[in-house]
């Protein structure tokens, strides 16, 4: 098939990916919008905006957009400190609109500057987080402090007090459905034939069945606060009374700003990796550019804050189910659009008869696919300067907020890269220098300022009467105050200790004479007895063995 192939090559195929897809989104937009604290109503907004707007608008022909769990954090928090949805919606409006200005500068790139020990970490602290308060509803106990996502609460309670609250007020008909549905969610796809269906819509529907068969039993009934709660319209016109506008008269209010830039910020990191992820899914390898999906991302989120709806990012759970239920084009990501509309129009009193506690075994799994212990390895492995600024993204988000989980994480991240820079001028082999020795110090690739404390710090420390010859072949770039110290030391400070410095390899853009262009030959000659190299590695390894002397 032509890669850029036309929107109806493929209806057949597309038609059935996009019912799968929705089959697979009811679920995750209901559960979501639970999650993030928002009326039900408007995960299903979301939902069709990101099918029928993004999926027409983005050039990417399998990527799906929706809700995503990645925001759910940062939705509850605003909510909760707003205190009005509608106060929300403007800064959805808003970082809709931060986006498409994004797009048009061109900053699609913008991703490629968050490091990825941040964003994974950001991503395990929402899974952690999506997981501590779902689990109170998964045992049907509904605590005041729901709707808050910050640790310490309010009430002087913390996620895990809830927690225990929760196990004092177990409701066993919610327990059984959480157990079985989640059992159903993680082992439905392993057995044959019947894993056409997906997993979190028969999840869907024994929760329904169990609710109805509990319905005549005291002890496993589930009361209607437990249970999805969707407006059943009578008529159109009440169907549409549905949708929510924006509180504009907010525009001034500091807390909508700072949620817009957040939402900007987090759903286009979000929809870019996944975007890049879901490229690299698709058989037919095609690119989509970043810059017209952030326009794409941008126009969406703005209607979807104008009418209702919660943001919205490029999902990859919905995009891979896409790419393998056999999508070419991206008519399937419309049409499972254009199903949750007909859905949340026409049968909406189908989907309250879904217990509550199915959608927290749905968001429970996946929560635990966000934090899986197999990705804590996987940082462990990549060493401290990955595990590092990972383990403090996760523990601040989780403690404090997502702002300053992501900017704690960022600037831990920044301190690895700076100490890691630090050492990395230069190494000293462990040997010991007498009078008359050769040492040769070899410069990194790139010197930067960072580097100049522990170069001048390792030059105060070479013993006189000793040939220093400072190697700069192999760099490409040596910061000016570097090369000012480098000179001041030859001329001021070498000479009061009978050092002999030789230098070579400095470029001409560096204005720094050499006094040699060493050939292996001449390099021989310079060696009175013993040459000892310094390469790439610790300055704290050549203090120390300078200090024996």
């Amino acid at each position: 098939m032509n890669k850029q192939a036309s929107l109806f090559s493929n209806i057949k195929g597309d038609f059935s990916a996009g019912l799968v897809v929705f089959l697979i989104a009811v679920p995750l937009c209901l559960g979501i919008a639970l999650a993030s604290g928002a009326p039900l109503f408007a995960g299903m907004i979301s939902g069709i905006i990101g099918g029928l707007v993004i999926g027409f608008l983005s050039g990417s022909q399998l990527s799906v957009s929706g809700p995503a769990a990645g925001l759910t954090a940062v939705v509850l928090t605003a909510i909760t400190q707003m205190g009005a949805f509608d106060i929300f919606l403007l800064s959805v409006v808003i970082g809709g609109g931060i986006q498409l200005i994004l797009g048009l500068i061109k900053a699609g790139t913008v991703a490629n500057y968050f490091p990825s020990n941040v964003i994974t970490g950001m991503l395990a602290a929402i899974g952690l987080i999506i997981i501590l308060k779902q689990i109170p509803l998964a045992f049907g106990y509904d605590p005041a402090t729901a709707g808050s996502v910050t640790f310490f609460q309010a009430d002087g309670n913390t996620f895990f007090s809830s927690i225990l609250a929760a196990v004092n007020h177990i409701s066993i008909g919610a327990t059984l459905i959480t157990i079985l549905s989640v059992l159903i969610i993680l082992y439905w796809n392993r057995i044959p034939k019947l894993n056409i269906v997906p997993a979190p819509l028969v999840a869907v529907i024994v929760g329904v069945l169990l609710n109805l068969a509990f319905s005549g039993n005291g002890v496993l009934a589930l009361g209607s606060a437990h249970l999805v709660s969707l407006p059943v319209p009578d008529s159109f016109s009440d169907f549409i009374g549905q949708f929510t506008l924006p509180r504009f008269s907010a525009i001034s209010n500091k807390e909508v700003w700072i949620t817009a830039i957040t939402i900007a910020i987090v759903a286009s990191v979000e929809t870019l990796l996944n975007v890049e992820a879901t490229d690299k899914l698709d058989p037919l390898k095609r690119y989509t550019s970043p810059n017209r999906e952030l326009k794409a991302q941008g126009i969406g989120n703005m209607i979807s804050g104008l009418i209702g709806g919660l943001p919205v990012t490029s999902v990859i759970v919905r995009s891979s189910a896409n790419i393998n239920a056999g999508a070419k084009t991206k008519l399937s990501s419309m049409i499972h659009g254009a199903l949750l509309l007909v859905c949340a129009a026409l049968i909406p009193m189908l989907l309250n008869k879904i217990p509550l506690a199915t959608l927290a075994a749905v968001l429970l799994v996946t929560g635990y696919k966000l934090c899986k212990i197999s990705i804590f390895k996987e940082m462990f492995k990549n060493g401290k300067y990955q595990w590092v600024p990972f383990v403090a993204t996760v523990a601040a988000i989780v403690f404090t907020d997502l702002l300053i989980g992501i900017a704690l994480g960022m600037a831990v991240s920044v301190l690895a890269i700076l100490r890691g820079n630090m050492k990395s001028s230069y190494y000293f082999r462990k040997e010991k220098y007498n009078t008359g020795d050769s040492i040769r110090l070899e410069l990194a690739q790139e010197v930067s300022f960072l580097n100049k404390a522990s170069i001048l710090l390792t030059l105060d420390h070479i013993p006189s009467n000793v040939t220093l010859i400072i190697d700069a072949r192999k760099t490409a770039y040596i910061d000016f105050d570097v090369l000012q110290t480098i000179r001041e030391f030859k001329d001021i400070k070498a000479p009061q200790k009978n050092i002999n410095v030789v230098l070579t390899g400095f470029k001409e853009v560096y204005k720094i004479q050499n006094n040699a262009d060493l050939s292996v030959e001449e390099q021989g000659r310079l060696t009175t007895s013993h040459t000892h190299t310094i390469s790439t590695g610790n300055h704290r390894e050549l203090l120390k063995q300078l200090q024996l002397n």
